[in-house]
């Protein structure tokens, strides 16, 4: 796993985003390298939701920065609606920063505790417009409502004065003022309780049919991205190892480590048997020495000697199922090699 290669991108004009061999390095000091993400790419399509899921550290909030040049990537290309973002002058991409927005993981950080909601969420009213302040209430109070807010009693309260679950939901309203195309959502649910989670969860869901978004749901809870995403993309040590439908993905996993991600989720059943033989052996590598060949392999029981020879490329199982894995859980038949 923890493959490169383009074989999974679509073309067509319903395509809005397109990231393409996309990488992120950060200096560590003496001379080493963090090698956060590392030559992934993924397409989304207008009103499609994208599931970026790993276990911590692989690479996903850094994917969701990239795509809003916030760095900008070490190289590679973001390229919305045909646009390369990353060709951008820095007040041009101010500009176009308007029509993507991002929901952080932890909704009371991520509001100015020294505001009231009113102000949180017509800030980028006041630096866009329209000007009048008037003009700027209705568009707020029309937000907050649509994400169960009452406007007329949040105007003038700070986020303090608000539970987790209902500061996210004005992280939401400040998202949508500016009425973007693209929202990134960086683990939204993880910091709420589970009766919170399916709230947020259903009301992502009624505003992307209501405002015509797109949305890229980041997340390391596959049960919740199920829920939302219509289609999954893998990631393990800043490497894309399998994208597919999320149905498919769930029902028929093609790469050692969603399997081994699908088999640690816990089900809500006490008569069922524990998954006891489940495991996963060695550490997880550092992002400053991966591993050559897959990332994978050092915890992998298929691996071989040609996976510490080559990387392997994103390939074709069906349809729209594809899978970066020398040897797939799937028989070597099945597998159509796809032409990046």
């Amino acid at each position: 796993m923890a493959g490169s290669g383009k074989a999974h991108l679509r073309n067509g004009d319903d395509i809005l985003l397109q990231v393409e061999d996309l990488h992120m390095e950060f200096p560590a000091g003496g001379g080493r390298t963090v090698f956060a993400v590392s030559g992934i790419s993924f397409d989304i399509a207008r009103g499609e939701t994208l599931g970026l899921v790993g276990e911590s550290g692989c690479g996903k909030s850094t994917t969701g920065k990239a795509v809003l040049q916030l760095p900008p990537p070490t190289r590679g290309a973001v390229k919305l609606d045909g646009e390369d973002l990353t060709s951008l002058d820095p007040k041009s991409m101010r500009k176009k920063r308007t029509g993507i927005q991002m929901i952080f993981q932890d909704p009371i950080s991520s509001l100015n505790p020294r505001r009231a909601v009113g102000e949180v969420v017509a800030e980028p009213l006041a630096v866009w417009g329209p000007k009048d302040q008037d003009q700027q209430w209705s568009k707020v109070a029309e937000m907050l409502d649509a994400v169960g807010i009452d406007p007329d009693v949040a105007r003038y309260k700070y986020p303090h004065e608000f539970s987790g679950g209902q500061c996210q939901r004005i992280s939401i309203a400040r998202a949508l003022v500016m009425e973007p195309e693209l929202i990134i959502c960086d683990e939204p649910v993880s910091a709420l309780d589970v009766s919170v989670q399916a709230q947020i969860l259903n009301l992502l869901e009624d505003l992307k049919v209501k405002y015509g978004l797109t949305l890229v749901f980041i997340a390391h809870d596959l049960a919740v991205v199920k829920n939302i995403s219509d289609r999954v993309a893998v990631m393990y040590l800043g490497k894309m190892c399998e994208l597919s439908g999320s149905d498919e993905l769930y029902e028929n996993p093609a790469h050692p480590y969603t399997a081994l991600l699908l088999d640690s989720l816990p089900v809500p059943d006490p008569t069922v048997d524990l998954h006891t033989e489940v495991a996963v052996e060695g550490e997880l590598p550092s992002p400053l020495a991966p591993p050559s060949g897959c990332r994978f392999r050092t915890r992998c029981d298929r691996v071989q000697d040609l996976c510490a020879q080559q990387e392997p490329q994103m390939r074709r199982i069906n349809d729209a199922h594809y899978v970066a894995c020398h040897f797939p859980l799937v028989d070597a038949d099945e597998v159509e090699v796809a032409i990046a």
